[in-house]
């Protein structure tokens, strides 16, 4: 392997695992092909670098495509090393980590590579829900190739030449690269939703190692450190925080431990891992607006729950159940999003995050901050689809809809004067949190400063939780 190609690909494995701690496994597989003057070619460890190591103690393995060695294209061997790997780390129930670099299939190879695409795709099918499993695009990643960072769990993404793609943009009839970059970071986690994380080369590497230290190793493992935060803690400016939930998930986590997931994709609905009294917890939550850190307001939304952020929730909570990961809910919304575009995948991707808290048989908890009305309050881990613990702010509000909204449905043909006596009335009777808590609905009202010790609380309470469901292969939402 060149200097070049050494730096390239191995440093990369350097840098992400605690200091030499690396293992390489088939260090000496080259292709084995020979057609259109392979065996003339040098193809060192196959153009990809496969091993086992550690980071903070965790085992995890890793590949590291080589683009020194025919542009680190998919051969047989290739393919057979990372497939090879992992049946290392389901065996070991260890994370499999995937530095891709790579320009696709290996033409020489023709059904050779092909089939080794599809292995590598199997050993993938295998592993999701058993262990964790993580893509960073370095560089290209084309074609078939763009199937492997979506069958995993997370996907990070170089900001400045990563490419990720199944048709080029060129190749999209009536686009071109300078006018829609389909490949290029921005796109894949603003518009597609598939990049979680955007960044510099070593910022991606150091927080692949923050988010192994907060998942389980596999799904009959715990995620859990030792807490270093008073259980007790007050939370003085949390009701300022029902906005950007954001800031709120980070208020309540012991010393302030976030990681958001899918940051850039429906920022509408936060998708995070926090840690409570040292566990991992997943944490979804509505936002309607986003601070900057001098503290002015750099989006707002409009409180109602999108198609995107609907989908978002629903793969974060499906991940978070098969892990054994608690999970807590931040509700505040008003309705559905009512717009042409959300409106084409709404029922769908509705009905997929009511039934992935409705199928998680893990520990959940749903404290309302806010606004929570109709259907869309149903979806957000509500006590009629599963909640185990729903605690409320005094000044949430539940219901079928807004008390004016209602009134004037009800009471169509009144003057203005009768729709806000009956709104009063209606948000007296119906959209009370205390109505909703005698009803059972809520179980507990809180004040806004003891969200974090309540929250804790019941998910220590619930540890030991059991729950059996029918017996059937798998649901079908």
């Amino acid at each position: 392997m060149s200097n070049t190609a050494q730096s390239l690909a191995s440093t990369r494995i350097a840098s992400l695992l605690d200091e030499n701690s690396f293992v390489e496994i088939g260090g000496q597989i080259t292709a084995r092909n020979t057609d259109f003057n392979m065996a003339a070619t040098e193809t060192p460890s196959d153009g990809v670098i496969t091993g086992y190591g550690v980071i903070d103690g965790t085992l995890v393995y890793v590949y590291s495509q080589d683009v020194s060695v025919m542009n680190g294209t998919v051969g047989e061997m290739h393919a057979k090393k990372i497939a090879k790997l992992y049946e290392f780390a389901q065996k070991t129930g260890s994370p499999v980590i995937g530095l891709v670099d790579c320009a696709g299939m290996r033409l020489q190879e023709a059904t050779d590579a092909l089939n080794g695409f599809g292995q590598i795709y199997m050993a993938q099918a295998m592993a999701s829900g058993v262990i964790p499993q993580i893509t960073a695009i370095f560089g290209t990643c084309g074609g078939g190739m763009a199937l492997i960072p979506a069958l995993t769990d997370f996907t990070f993404m170089e900001e400045k030449k990563g490419k990720l793609f199944v048709n080029s943009p060129n190749a999209l009839d009536g686009n071109i690269a300078s006018k829609c970059d389909t490949a290029a970071a921005e796109f894949q986690s603003e518009e597609t939703g598939l990049v979680d994380i955007v960044g510099s080369e070593a910022d991606l590497l150091a927080q692949i190692r923050q988010l192994v230290g907060m998942l389980p190793s596999n799904n009959e493992d715990e995620a859990y450190t030792d807490c270093t935060d008073n259980l007790n803690r007050a939370c003085p400016d949390l009701a300022n925080c029902a906005g950007d939930t954001g800031i709120l998930l980070s208020q309540i986590s012991d010393n302030g431990v976030v990681f958001e997931t899918k940051r850039n994709y429906a920022k509408d609905m936060v998708t995070a891992f926090i840690r409570l009294n040292g566990a991992t917890v997943g944490a979804v939550a509505n936002r309607s607006e986003i601070y900057s850190q001098d503290g002015t307001v750099e989006a707002t939304f409009d409180g109602t729950l999108s198609a995107k952020g609907a989908k978002k929730a629903a793969d974060f909570v499906k991940f978070c159940d098969a892990f054994g990961i608690p999970v807590l809910t931040i509700t505040n919304v008003k309705g559905f999003k009512a717009t042409k575009c959300s409106e084409k995948f709404m029922a769908k991707n509705a009905a997929e995050l009511t039934y992935a808290f409705a199928d998680a048989t893990v520990p959940k908890v749903n404290v309302i901050v806010g606004q929570a009305y109709g259907s869309a309050y149903l979806a957000m881990n509500s006590k009629s689809i599963g909640a185990d613990m729903v605690f409320a702010w005094p000044n949430a509000e539940i219901g079928m809809m807004d008390a004016k909204a209602a009134a004037k449905i009800m009471y169509s043909d009144a003057d203005l004067a009768t729709i806000n006596e009956k709104a009063a009335e209606y948000a007296t009777l119906q959209n009370n949190v205390t109505s909703a808590a005698r009803r059972g609905y809520v179980d507990t009202v809180i004040e806004p400063e003891d969200t974090r010790k309540y929250v804790i609380g019941a998910f220590e309470m619930l540890y030991s939780k059991r729950e059996d469901r029918p017996d059937r292969k798998h649901g079908t939402v």
